[in-house]
């Protein structure tokens, strides 16, 4: 018995086959990502691609279009990350203080959450840090100093000092 190799899974453009250039709106597995320019097949993209509107054809217009979108993308991630920097570096001056009840012995009825330490630096100081970005190792639950570390995108972390004292 003789063994066939098997085809190979890819697609692949032929030679003589006429291509056209396109710019991916969505993502495409296997192709690209969003806001690329490729060339593929006239049949795949006349078919597939640009009836369900996963790319346009890739004209003058289109190209410039994708050109202005991408350096407001770039634009924006820059103010973004501007402003996480700017966050980190109030996060360093700021000292929450929250209070809680506590039975014998210095133990916390339950924890400090994020949500509370979230809540008290926007009280305290005006800073609104969501409570999903603090990354906490384990609950605090007894009184004390604590550092909590925030990440705040654009791999910028900051560090909040949390004061835990008794409640009166």
């Amino acid at each position: 018995m003789s063994h066939t190799p098997a085809r190979s899974a890819g697609w692949t453009t032929r030679k003589d086959e006429p291509t056209v250039k396109v710019i991916l709106q969505k993502d495409v597995r296997g192709q690209g990502k969003k806001g690329q320019l490729m060339e593929v097949s006239d049949g795949y993209a006349r078919n597939y691609l640009l009836p369900r509107k996963l790319a346009v054809e890739a004209n003058a217009d289109n190209v410039n279009r994708m050109k202005l979108e991408e350096k407001a993308r770039k634009a924006r991630e820059a103010a973004e990350k501007a402003e996480a920097e700017k966050t980190a570096e109030q996060l360093k001056t700021s000292v929450v203080k929250l209070t809680a009840k506590a039975g014998t012995g210095g133990r916390l009825f339950g924890a400090v959450t994020t949500k509370e330490i979230s809540e008290g630096l926007k009280a305290q100081f005006g800073l609104d840090v969501a409570k999903t970005k603090m990354v906490q190792d384990e609950p605090i639950k007894a009184f004390g100093t604590y550092q909590i570390k925030c990440k705040l995108g654009y791999e910028v972390t900051g560090t909040v000092y949390v004061v835990v004292s008794e409640a009166k």
